[in-house]
């Protein structure tokens, strides 16, 4: 059978995490910079299929594309990883060090990726900057704003809502990575991942990968906002309410409901020829994300 249960699935979690402490800093750049650019592709997908529809639920439906794609690829999102490498840590098979080098790394990697694509697409939709017309100009202005000045204008009730949504965001940007694990098929993978992103991007939460691009998009699309402004506004509290939220309400809510009912699950995924996450049949692409 394709499914996997959760508690071989908690295993896969530990070894993805500890698997990725150990890549290495061209390794970490390099595929945070392609989940990056893809990222934001997806993005901008789905804000054409919103604009062209008028139906901004169809964006949504689509933007998982991206995320399908980062996942198969065995690529780095920062956003999951939240969730698995402090497993790693907490079983003791990588340390804190590895796990923030990793996260620094993946994330330069993410605004390479970010910015590369948003100047492709800039010059894309601007017609090599002769041309504003093209309603995604607008559309990339008016998000830039909307996730920078609507939080500025009010205050810290602001900051705190812009971590909160990022909490919400991540809970699901990491079940996305969790339940790719819960099949062995490649079609029970996609699916399976498809439905929590969709979920989170339908409802506008905030991801921060996302955010690499759209803001730097409309910044350079002439959108009223600085650097300051992305950074204080959302950059910082958008990813630490994505730390929080994959930490918390995925990765050690899912570790405890799993350790709780079974106690030697993490043993268990240490025997040799268990496969490559020590789960029988388990795949290399487990570890992306």
């Amino acid at each position: 059978m394709d499914y996997v249960k959760p508690g071989e699935v908690l295993g896969s979690m530990i070894e993805a995490g500890k698997t990725k402490a150990e890549l290495g800093i061209m390794q970490l750049i390099v595929r945070g910079s392609l989940g990056g650019a893809i990222l934001a592709c997806a993005t901008t997908l789905a804000f054409t299929a919103a604009a062209q529809t008028k139906i901004p639920m169809a964006g949504a439906i689509l933007f998982p594309v991206g995320f399908v794609m980062i996942i198969l690829l065995g690529l780095e999102l920062v956003t999951g990883s939240f969730a698995l490498i402090p497993l790693a840590v907490l079983e003791k098979k990588t340390t804190v060090r590895r796990m923030l080098g990793n996260y620094f790394w993946v994330i330069l990697g993410h605004l390479i990726g970010c910015a590369v694509y948003a100047a492709l697409y800039g010059l894309t939709i601007t017609k090599m900057g002769t041309d504003l017309s093209n309603p995604m100009v607008q559309t990339l202005i008016t998000a830039s704003e909307g996730k920078t000045k609507a939080y500025q204008s009010l205050g810290a009730e602001g900051l705190g809502l812009a971590f909160i949504k990022a909490m919400l965001c991540n809970w699901m940007v990491t079940l996305g990575a969790v339940m790719a694990m819960t099949s062995k098929s490649t079609s029970g993978k996609i699916l399976a991942m498809w439905l929590p992103i969709l979920t989170f991007f339908g409802q506008g939460f905030e991801h921060t990968v996302v955010n690499f691009f759209v803001i730097p998009a409309g910044m350079m699309l002439g959108a009223n906002v600085t650097m300051a402004d992305w950074w204080i506004w959302n950059g910082i509290p958008v990813l630490l309410g994505n730390f929080a939220g994959g930490l918390l309400f995925t990765g050690l809510l899912f570790y405890l409901s799993q350790k709780s009912s079974r106690p030697g699950a993490s043993a268990a995924a240490e025997l040799p020829g268990r496969g490559e996450a020590g789960l029988p049949g388990t795949p290399a692409l487990e570890k992306s994300l």
